[in-house]
């Protein structure tokens, strides 16, 4: 998904908007002397600018209206389209004139002209589609002549342009639980929501336009919402910054708790990208079996060091100049391996744990709210679905939560965590509420290694003092634009490669 924003954003231009929310920011500004029906005269002229801008002079469009105030958009932006010399027809959806209320009544009265029965629309020709059948805040699926409107539309092979999102998506949590519009882009107005950014919502929406209509950015203050898009401007003022006279410690210095010789790749993989974020010295803890392996690795700046058993990692971690660990990659789910994510959690360290020892967690009495909401240290956990649902799916709060965002929050307020839930629309939640959506990323990412390389950054990150909610959205970000750069055929020994290259384009070095 592209997101259309005239500047480089500030942190207030990333900032979501639950429906409730954006319901509440009109609000504000009508309360503050701006009328509805002219922000709804905004919301309409935007949309109009658009699709004025994809379509020649005389151009057929027909506008799709519901019977809200989505609807009443689309009477606004049917009359200035018409006003502009297109050949603009309007479905009204039912039988709803006389329904219409409010600032929707008053647009729909600015229309001034016949409307088409949804009947005929398919028999009339039409080079662009207006949804403005239903807004964000739908609650229920699609059905009778909706779906129907919906279907001509996706059948049409016709761009389409929606009005805030497309029809029959919700705003918050970007799922769809009937027919919904596959629209060729989107409008939106002040700030995008949740459902513009999750998926299946973000390839549902195309590229999305956030219109300024005059809502004053100030109702944030108000309405205090704390989820976000993923960028730099999020978390660029926490990145760390190091003195002329800095050392390899006082960088950071990474502690990769690993398994045996039949894992040696992947907590080298996490080391690897630990440095190249930025991080001093990274060394790897495995078994004594293992420790020829990983020297054999060599000559590189991994160091390695043998691990036989808990008290030997424990005895480690007293070295002070060790900043931050991390354990999963290829650890291996027996009783050793256990015995050791056990002793990392119960040390006074900024943890990132990942793959197994996510099983291992998910397996201890209680969970992971259990096992990590104690912990006086910063605590990062990695779950991609699967297990996420073995750490957190049998909790009652959780269980029947719909949204992927409010799932991960609520997954970090239990277990006192920040939970990067990994995925497409990776979500980034930390304990106190805030949560972040990233849109970087590649299907190229799919490949067997590229996890353990976004946990390694994170650890990184960490051992050079980064908050953690932070450090996780800039590990996440950056793993994702080197996908994309990469691109198909990347294998995850290269993603580590690429992050020099990305700090130095986005003057992180």
């Amino acid at each position: 998904m592209t997101t259309r924003l005239t500047a480089a954003p500030r942190p207030t231009d990333l900032v979501l908007l639950s429906t409730r929310q954006m319901a509440e920011a009109d609000r504000i500004t009508i309360a503050a002397g701006t009328p509805g029906i002219v922000l709804m005269e905004r919301a309409g002229a935007a949309v109009a600018d658009i699709a004025s801008s994809r379509m020649s002079a005389g151009a057929a469009v027909a506008v799709l209206c519901g019977p809200g105030n989505n609807g009443g958009d689309g009477f606004i932006v049917a009359r200035i389209l018409r006003e502009r010399g297109l050949e603009v027809r309007v479905v009204l959806l039912g039988k709803a004139e006389a329904s219409l209320v409010g600032d929707a009544a008053l647009a729909f009265g600015s229309w001034a002209a016949p409307l088409l029965p949804l009947e005929k629309l398919g028999e009339t020709p039409a080079d662009l589609f207006i949804d403005a059948l239903f807004g964000a805040g739908l609650a229920r699926p699609l059905s009778g002549q909706a779906a129907e409107a919906v279907a001509l539309m996706n059948a049409s092979g016709r761009p389409i342009i929606a009005v805030d999102v497309p029809s029959g998506l919700s705003g918050d949590a970007g799922l769809a639980e009937g027919p919904v519009v596959k629209a060729s882009e989107t409008v939106t107005f002040f700030r995008l929501k949740p459902g513009h950014l999750l998926q299946p919502g973000r390839a549902l929406c195309g590229p999305v336009t956030i219109a300024d209509i005059g809502i004053p950015a100030g109702a944030l203050d108000a309405i205090g919402a704390s989820a976000f898009r993923n960028h730099i401007a999020l978390w660029s003022d926490s990145w760390p910054r190091h003195a002329a006279d800095t050392h390899k410690f006082r960088r950071g210095a990474v502690a990769v708790v690993a398994g045996g010789i039949a894992g040696v790749g992947a907590p080298r993989l996490s080391a690897r990208a630990a440095l190249r974020i930025g991080a001093g010295l990274a060394t790897i803890l495995c078994e004594p079996e293992a420790l020829a392996a990983h020297a054999a690795r060599g000559p590189d700046a991994l160091m390695q060091r043998a691990a036989a058993d808990p008290a030997a990692l424990t005895a480690f971690l007293e070295d002070r100049r060790i900043a931050a660990a991390m354990a999963g990659p290829a650890l291996g789910v027996d009783p050793r391996a256990a015995d050791k994510v056990r002793a990392l959690v119960a040390s006074d360290r900024p943890i990132v744990l990942d793959a197994d020892a996510l099983t291992i967690i998910a397996n201890q009495p209680g969970g992971a709210s259990a096992a990590l909401s104690q912990r006086g240290a910063a605590s990062v956990i990695t779950p991609h679905e699967g297990e996420f649902q073995r750490l957190f799916g049998a909790e009652p709060s959780i269980a029947g939560e719909v949204s992927k965002l409010e799932r991960a929050r609520k997954a970090a307020a239990l277990s006192g965590c920040v939970i990067v839930y990994k995925g497409a629309d990776t979500v980034v939640a930390s304990p106190d509420g805030r949560a972040a959506i990233n849109t970087t990323g590649s299907p190229a990412l799919a490949t067997a290694g590229s996890g353990d390389v976004l946990a390694g950054l994170v650890c990184g990150l960490l051992a050079q003092g980064m908050p953690a909610f932070e450090a996780a959205c800039a590990a996440v970000w950056l793993h994702g634009h080197a996908g994309e750069r990469l691109g198909m055929g990347l294998i995850a020994d290269d993603l580590p490669e690429a992050i020099p290259a990305l700090l130095r384009e986005f003057s992180l070095a």
